[in-house]
């Protein structure tokens, strides 16, 4: 039964505070592992970066993917070289507006699967993929 536009704006809210539960799952786990998260959800007129995060002198680019257990695909699965492309070339403008141009940097992803009970798992991923020859 549909009942209009009420549904799909709590499904969009549910969605939303699921992914920023998830984001935040995923800030602590960088810090516990010694990163610095300096920006969250940077826009971009091309895009987003979830997350920001400098290593000493490394900038980390982090993209959070959060699935559910019975979905049956792991969330870094949904990191796609379409995907990656795209983060690069973020990143790359990021670099730019910052005055960065000549950092080091790394593309880690961070994947929170939720189970049916409510808890979840996080499991990070450094240097997930590189750009060299995306870009």
């Amino acid at each position: 039964m549909y009942t209009g536009p009420v549904d799909e704006r709590r499904s969009a809210d549910r969605r939303r505070s699921v992914g920023q539960a998830a984001e935040e799952a995923a800030a602590r786990c960088l810090e516990r592992a010694g990163l610095t998260v300096v920006a969250r959800n940077v826009r971009l007129p091309e895009g987003e970066i979830d997350l920001v995060c400098r290593q000493r002198d490394l900038v980390v680019f982090v993209e959070v993917k959060c699935r559910r257990a019975d979905w049956g695909e792991a969330p870094a699965a949904a990191v796609s070289w379409r995907k990656q492309r795209r983060l690069v070339r973020l990143a790359q403008h990021y670099l730019k507006w910052k005055r960065l141009e000549t950092a080091r940097c790394r593309f880690d992803v961070v994947a929170v699967t939720l189970d049916a009970q409510g808890g979840s798992h996080v499991r990070h991923i450094p240097a997930a993929f590189d750009a060299s020859g995306i870009a």
